[in-house]
């Protein structure tokens, strides 16, 4: 059973870093009271597990602070109902918020060894509306489509326009952070039809994207 410091801790998260800063999605809050974040910290960091701060993770990958995992899900307006990609697997911390969420999750991720422990850790937590493939991110996983809502969890240089063609063509939102490592601005994009709406929500920091339609192996 849960102890009762992660669950006050988590609480508190909720209250003290989400609410005060601005998220108002009830759906969100909820979700994010109900997942165990520590689950997904390696056990160095799971005193940390909930400071709104990003945590590292294998692979020079890291564990999104609570706020901004809370602002990209808030942001794609789930009601329940979504198909949603996932772009960057990671911990799977994100990847158990949108299976809250959604009626189905697929998560991409570009190490193996990532999606097989973040796909054990949210098998022993109980979830099963969710499915993890390895491979490009910035490709998107074209079989699978159209999704509802995207979100991706790593800065591309600009959108990869296969993300953007396995948008729902009918209201389909995308979440993505755009830029380089001197800066990078969190987008919304909604498409309706043959036209991608764009509004730019905040600066951020995330880990690269890499792959085709992303930065270079080479650079990263």
């Amino acid at each position: 059973m849960e102890g009762s410091p992660y669950l006050s801790a988590r609480h508190e998260m909720v209250d003290r870093q989400l609410r005060a800063r601005g998220i108002q999605d009830e759906y969100v809050l909820d979700a994010m009271r109900r997942v165990p974040r520590h689950e997904f910290v390696p056990e160095p960091h799971r005193a940390e597990a909930y400071r709104d701060c990003a945590l590292p993770i294998d692979h020079d990958q890291t564990i999104s602070q609570p706020y901004i995992v809370a602002l990209m899900t808030q942001a794609l307006h789930l009601k329940g109902n979504e198909t949603v990609l996932e772009i960057g697997t990671g911990s799977g911390y994100q990847t158990a918020v949108l299976c809250e969420l959604a009626r189905e999750v697929f998560s991409l991720e570009r190490y193996r060894y990532l999606a097989s422990k973040a796909a054990a850790t949210l098998d022993s937590l109980g979830y099963e509306n969710f499915e993890i493939h390895v491979g490009d991110g910035s490709q998107g996983l074209p079989d699978m489509a159209p999704f509802d809502a995207i979100m991706v969890t790593a800065a591309a240089p600009e959108v990869p326009v296969p993300l953007c063609l396995q948008m729902n063509p009918r209201g389909g939102r995308m979440v993505i952070p755009v830029g380089d490592d001197k800066a990078q601005f969190l987008e919304l994009i909604t498409r309706h039809n043959n036209y991608w709406e764009y509004k730019r929500i905040a600066s951020v920091r995330f880990v690269p994207l890499v792959g085709q339609y992303g930065f270079n192996v080479s650079d990263h």
